[in-house]
């Protein structure tokens, strides 16, 4: 085999191996005095931080739909200023 074949499956290896040590730390937590509760804390700050990343993204929207008015209305400006009698 050649190396590049061998890299894929050990990374997965290290991957899969990092993934029970994140299992088995999260479960030894829970076990202790006020780990639960701990836990349920992240849990939530987690959901949280989903929700205010889902906001953010949708202020962009909102800007370039701003940024759209403002063009349209000062097209109406210049437009009323031309139609506009001199003085």
């Amino acid at each position: 085999m050649s190396q590049a074949t061998e890299t894929p499956k050990d990374d997965r290896d290290v991957i899969a191996r990092l993934a029970d040590r994140g299992e088995q730390t999260l479960a030894r937590l829970a076990e202790l005095p006020g780990g639960t509760k701990a836990m349920k804390a992240v849990n939530d700050l987690r959901t949280r931080v989903d929700e205010l990343g889902k906001k953010v993204r949708g202020i962009d929207e909102l800007e370039q739909r701003v940024e759209k008015l403002e063009k349209e209305l000062a097209a109406m400006k210049r437009a009323a200023k031309a139609k506009a009698p001199p003085a």
